[in-house]
């Protein structure tokens, strides 16, 4: 049996470990040099900073996963630095493109997409400037390269990583301007029962990372909106404009900016395999649909991770693992009853937690609804969301953009560089507030291949 798995993080891991132990020897892809995913990703060879330096409360689990990852590659087909940019369920094929010169067709009898996650962005006036990233950017920039994103930075947004990534580069000696979290305080505090219910140690995480922030009179305000992100016109960053929870104007002065609204698959792989999609009103995302032991619709399609919806690494652990038993007893194995009690025990006991997590720092759609019109929503195209809103009131002969595939047809949002990885989740938003509907009515734009830039010139030799 031919087996694929797609993805090198905690999932992945898990996943490899289930079908190495039944004696299976998958073809094991990862597009980055190393596996660990974002959250344990591996510094390059050299790298001086341990363990502990770098992930903090989680070494031990960083160290037991990258442990099991080395141990795991001499029985797999084992394929670093390599993309795979499209999948096709009949016949069932995954497109490759290794080191960005080979390209090869792999066939499969069953694969496992751990695909992972990235961060949701609100566009505001000047996010494009130089020195403004994501979240997650900002954090590999710490962990990989072992540098900061800036001299004085400020960190913008809302969710667990918002408040872990200013942790870290507080604790790694940059100079953290200011901490602007959009969630009200009282949002955070009535959900904090509930996390403290179902999960205890990382709530308990969470409240020192804060805890220590403040002990260190790192600037912290809760309950913001953004204004703009200042500069020159051709130069950096300069500051950064925000309205407090009172509605005062304040300004911070910076030099980088890290923003970020929580997290959302990367689910193009699963869109493309012909996967449904449901949105998911807690999380506010669209998600692939699959059962809780990572089965999909799509017969040898299996789910995992961060890409099948939000759960963070040690669900991801769980659900690598359940999705590889999965697999394994729908090719004839005898499954292993006991441990998938356990996965199972454990994958609802993370998914109440989660539940709350999303609650205590939702989404802010509404900072996306009434983003101005002179706001680029899509920079890989400069498409503003004044122009998504004229869309929404279009006049043309087929009348006007009814959902975000159609405002594609309208503007070209989301045919860029990033296929509307970065801009969607926002263009929805725009959308549906201009048309007076709910996002999943808003619906989602389709994948297309491939999933991510890739050069032509291997393609056209191939």
């Amino acid at each position: 049996m031919k087996v694929a798995v797609v993805g090198a993080g905690p999932a992945g891991v898990r996943a490899v470990e289930q079908l190495v132990r039944a004696g299976l020897t998958p073809i094991w892809l990862n597009e980055a040099p190393d596996g660990g995913g974002r959250i344990y990703q591996r510094p390059p060879a050299g790298f001086r900073r341990g363990h502990r330096a770098l992930y903090g409360f989680e070494a031990w689990r960083a160290r037991a996963l990258h442990d099991t990852l080395d141990a795991l590659k001499p029985h797999t087909d084992w394929r670093p630095e390599t993309l795979v940019w499209n999948i096709r369920p009949r016949p069932r094929l995954l497109y490759t493109l290794h080191r960005g010169t080979q390209v090869e067709e792999l066939g499969y009898d069953a694969v496992i997409l751990c695909t992972g996650a990235m961060e949701r962005v609100i566009p505001v006036p000047g996010w494009t400037r130089p020195g403004v990233t994501g979240l997650g950017a900002a954090q590999v920039a710490l962990k990989a390269q072992g540098c900061a994103i800036g001299w004085r930075v400020v960190f913008l947004g809302t969710g667990p990583l918002l408040w872990l990534v200013a942790y870290q580069y507080a604790k790694a000696g940059a100079q953290v301007a200011a901490v602007l979290d959009t969630t009200p305080f009282a949002t955070k505090l009535a959900a904090a029962p509930r996390l403290a219910a179902t999960g205890c140690m990382t709530f308990a995480k969470g409240a020192y990372y804060v805890g220590w922030l403040r002990a260190r009179r790192i600037p912290i305000a809760e309950g913001v909106e953004p204004v703009a992100i200042e500069g020159a016109e051709t130069g950096g960053i300069s500051a950064i404009r925000w309205r407090d929870a009172g509605g005062a104007e304040q300004v911070t002065d910076c030099d980088a900016v890290g923003i970020g609204w929580g997290l959302k698959p990367e689910a193009q792989l699963a869109d493309l395999a012909g996967v449904p999609f449901d949105f998911d009103p807690v999380q506010h995302n669209w998600v692939p649909q699959r059962d809780a032991t990572g089965r999909t619709p799509v017969a040898g399609v299996y789910l995992a991770g961060d890409g099948a919806g939000i759960g963070g690494a040690d669900m991801a652990e769980l659900a690598g693992a359940r999705a590889a038993l999965a697999l394994l007893e729908d090719a004839g194995h005898r499954p292993d009853a006991a441990l998938q009690v356990h996965l199972d025990r454990g994958l609802r006991r993370h998914a109440r937690f989660r539940a709350a997590l999303e609650r205590a720092f939702p989404f802010p759609a509404q900072l996306a609804a009434r983003m101005p019109d002179e706001t680029i929503l899509c920079r890989c195209e400069a498409i503003t969301a004044g122009e998504m809103r004229a869309a929404a009131r279009a006049e043309a002969a087929t009348g006007p953009a009814a959902e975000v595939n159609r405002a594609k047809a309208f503007t070209r949002i989301g045919m860029g560089r990033c296929q509307g990885r970065v801009c969607s989740p926002a263009a929805a938003e725009v959308l549906a507030a201009a048309l007076g509907c709910s996002t999943a009515e808003a619906g989602r734009l389709r994948g297309q291949p491939p999933v991510k830039p890739i050069p032509i010139l291997p393609l056209a030799a191939e």
